[in-house]
């Protein structure tokens, strides 16, 4: 017989998170847009539980006050703190940027699976993501703010209604992408040994793509999921900026980058200088920890 008795414990198989943090630490830009990310993102919603300065609250006798300790980012020309505005401003990019990229990722994921499941939609979808994709963007997201700004506002108001306008949008003026590679997943998928025998079996469609296929597609849609939150964050931005976005009365990102524009060759850079700096930094950010992602979930890089 076999003396196991100086046989050696087995171990424990390693944790895969413990793999993914050990690639997360060796990988410099993701720690660093990890942390970029975090700060912003506790400094805009944490940060007016300590700062009790309203964003709103109007001071002329403190108007364009550069930087200071009662004003860490100045003030603008109504004397409204820049710091307490680019927290309010920075919540209303963040919401906007996350609900419009789930809008976007849904449809996309929706459409995608559809065109690579079956066969019979794959080109009517296809020629529809073509059409999507040719369209020119921001004229087209224009013409939407114009043509149904009023009505979401008389139905909803102009706080709400602007905001369904933008998420809205956004959403679907940014699906295609996701919808092109989830297709392309789902077609190689849809082949492979596992989704045959449920197939063989007699398994349904619908059973199929939620047990099988939709789990297997989520790597690539996280990856497109962080591109996608930083497209949306800059497009709120880039519409706030030329008027058609958010109203004044809720700053965002792209509304204090518009009005610091005024203020850039008056001596008043703050103004523009500190929500510019904070946009590129968040999307920048953003799009650092998504290559990563993308490395993490690729199979073929490790």
């Amino acid at each position: 017989m076999t003396d196991l008795s100086n046989a050696e414990p087995i171990k424990a198989p390693r944790s895969q998170w413990l793999d993914v943090w050990d690639q997360f630490k060796s990988h410099k830009g993701a720690m660093a847009g990890a942390f970029v990310f975090i700060t912003i993102v506790a400094v805009v919603f944490l940060g007016p539980l300590f700062w009790t300065i309203e964003a709103t609250h109007i001071d002329i006798r403190a108007r364009n006050q550069s930087p200071s300790w009662g004003h860490p980012f100045g003030t603008d020309q109504l004397g409204r703190d820049t710091f307490a505005r680019m927290m309010a401003g920075g919540q209303t990019s963040i919401s906007v940027g996350l609900t419009a990229m789930g809008l976007s990722l849904v449809l996309g994921t929706f459409v995608g699976v559809l065109a690579g499941f079956f066969r019979f939609l794959d080109g009517p979808l296809m020629r529809l993501t073509d059409l999507f994709l040719a369209l020119p963007i921001l004229p087209l997201l224009l013409v939407m703010m114009l043509l149904f700004r009023e009505p979401l506002n008389g139905a909803f108001g102009p706080e709400t209604g602007i905001f369904i306008l933008i998420v809205t949008a956004i959403g679907i003026t940014s699906w295609m992408p996701t919808a092109r590679i989830v297709r392309g997943d789902v077609l190689a998928l849809k082949e492979r040994e596992f989704v045959l025998s449920a197939r063989s079996i007699g398994t349904k469609n619908s059973r199929i793509i939620t047990r099988h296929i939709l789990p297997n597609v989520l790597s690539p849609v996280l990856v497109i999921a962080t591109i996608t939150f930083a497209l949306a964050i800059i497009a709120e931005a880039t519409l706030s900026f030329l008027g058609v976005g958010v109203p004044t009365t809720k700053p965002s990102l792209g509304t204090l980058i518009r009005i610091g524009q005024d203020f850039l060759f008056s001596g008043e850079w703050w103004i523009l200088f500190f929500p510019a700096v904070t946009l590129l930094a968040f999307a920048l950010s953003i799009n650092l920890f998504g290559d990563w992602l993308r490395d993490t979930l690729n199979p073929k890089l490790k």
